[in-house]
């Protein structure tokens, strides 16, 4: 076994160790074959050299953050400590970086904006409360507009995330489909759960959607409701009507964010019915506090022949 002392030199202790050494016993839950012992300024380690190492990485990366903004809250522990790390110091992700991830996922995956309309889309997310974005299937513009609500929720900006789609799509309406509401509901809306299940345990998942504070239900679900202190999303959106979208909209209440996504080349409506996203677009142009981000086949970050039969179809 090996010992180590880290001095704690310009860090407050309080601020590292937590009330009533709440973020001392996080420390030691993702290392629970160290023994961490805390005494005034000074930590005390005692593990193996390997064991060792790999706290001494994640502790440097811990007072940087501290240094940065002198607080450290448990989620933002949580947060340094989901990223992956290795002996030798390589990572997913370092401190510095940290502003760029939006949210840490499962395994401490770091999802951030990682194509130039991506980047756009969070830019324009900071100055527009409405947002429309558009592009063919896997350029992330949905996975990225979660990603937003739930960095929104566990940063208290708002109290629910509420994940939309319309319910009839290539003609098949929920009364003709075999099943119950949810059976016959959970085709159309995986796609949405499992964006969040990239992003949250399932348990926790479970529980928020529970508690209601992470709704997911059809375009029709939202008529008469007034959407506050919420971060909506309406996805696939090129699939509901001119009416459809201008009820959703409307729906819009104080404190909110809403995100619609969609691909213009995929509506499956029939064709005497106009699409609502494509009437939106034309529409609600150059309205202050609305932006609208186009996304091409540069965006797609599916298998690398996505993009080729994207490019392909569009010619």
């Amino acid at each position: 076994m090996t010992e180590k002392i880290i001095y704690l030199k310009a860090i407050d202790p309080l601020v590292l160790y937590g009330p009533n050494n709440l973020l001392l016993n996080i420390l030691q839950r993702h290392f629970p074959k160290l023994k961490i012992i805390a005494r005034g300024d000074e930590l005390k380690l005692i593990g193996t050299q390997n064991d060792i190492q790999r706290l001494e990485i994640k502790i440097k990366d811990i007072f940087d953050h501290i240094e940065q903004y002198n607080s450290l809250t448990a989620d933002q522990l949580e947060e340094i400590l989901f990223v992956q790390v290795s002996v030798n110091g390589d990572k997913n992700t370092t401190v510095s970086e940290m502003k760029e991830v939006l949210v840490f996922g499962q395994n401490g995956k770091a999802i951030r904006a990682r194509t130039p309309h991506q980047k756009e889309l969070l830019s324009q997310y900071r100055k527009h409360d409405l947002l429309i974005a558009t592009g063919p299937a896997g350029s992330g513009k949905t996975y990225i507009a979660v990603a937003l609500a739930v960095r929104a929720l566990k940063n208290r900006e708002v109290k629910r995330i509420i994940l939309s789609r319309p319910a009839v799509e290539s003609g098949e309406q929920l009364g003709f489909l075999p099943g119950d509401l949810k059976e016959k509901l959970d085709p159309y809306l995986q796609p949405l759960y499992d964006a969040l299940l990239d992003m949250m345990p399932g348990r926790k998942l479970d529980e928020l959607m529970e508690e209601n504070i992470i709704q997911i239900a059809p375009l029709a679900f939202m008529r008469g409701r007034t959407l506050e202190n919420c971060f909506v999303i309406l996805d696939e959106a090129q699939n509901a009507t001119v009416n459809q979208l201008k009820m959703f909209l409307t729906r819009m209440g104080e404190h909110a964010k809403f995100i619609v996504t969609g691909d213009i080349t995929q509506v499956d409506l029939p064709k005497s019915v106009t699409s609502g996203l494509i009437h939106a677009r034309e529409i609600l142009q150059g309205i202050s506090g609305i932006a609208m981000i186009d996304f091409d086949h540069n965006d797609i970050i599916r298998h690398k022949l996505v993009r080729k039969i994207v490019k392909a179809y569009d010619k």
